[in-house]
């Protein structure tokens, strides 16, 4: 890729981001998603091609969850398969209350908090937030995607999955949401994307 080239994508993607930014819901305080993600283990999930790319069920998944932040990805290899990932929130998470004293952010493929003073238990920070590589199933959910906005509420159901390419490259969610630091995140096949509010 050519210099100007990646300048140009820079460019879009500042832009992008500034417009997102401005855009950002306000849907004022109070616990907005009371509920937990729900998961299933797949005993013996079927490998399927995707993208060039092999891709192996791990559990069916689902949630609702407030978004706390987007990033979006252009030029690593993960975003051939998760164009986005979503700082996701629930139970206290959910809370603008809370949220409005926790600094968040999203870079490299990690989502990043700090606090002054915990408005919430730290494990309970780590525990009712994480970020999710979301993987579109199909051009609805990734239409859907290009719309959510950061303080909205959503609702997702898909599979975490593991993926894996001819090359021996692998990328493989986490299988909990009790986990910190590297492969922590949740990498999902999501299948359906719904915006709930506003």
């Amino acid at each position: 890729m050519s210099l100007r080239n990646l300048l140009f994508l820079l460019m879009i993607g500042l832009f992008v981001w500034q417009c997102r930014a401005a855009e950002t819901v306000s849907l004022g305080p109070g616990i907005k998603v009371q509920t937990t993600p729900a998961q299933m283990p797949i005993k013996q999930g079927e490998t399927f091609e995707f993208n060039e790319y092999l891709i192996t069920p791990l559990a069916q998944f689902s949630l609702e969850a407030k978004v706390l932040s987007r990033e979006d990805y252009f030029l690593d290899r993960e975003s051939d398969l998760a164009p986005t990932d979503l700082a996701l929130g629930w139970q206290q998470m959910s809370d603008e209350a809370v949220l409005s004293q926790i600094d968040i952010s999203q870079s490299g493929r990690w989502y990043h908090w700090r606090v002054e003073d915990f408005p919430i238990p730290r494990r309970a920070i780590e525990t009712q937030s994480a970020n999710m590589h979301l993987v579109p199933a199909d051009d609805q959910v990734a239409v859907m995607l290009e719309m959510v906005k950061p303080g909205q509420l959503i609702s997702l159901e898909g599979q975490l999955i593991k993926a894996e390419s001819y090359d021996g490259w692998r990328w493989q969610s986490s299988l909990t949401r009790e986990d910190t630091g590297a492969r922590a995140c949740e990498l999902v096949y999501v299948t359906s994307l719904e915006i709930l509010a506003p």
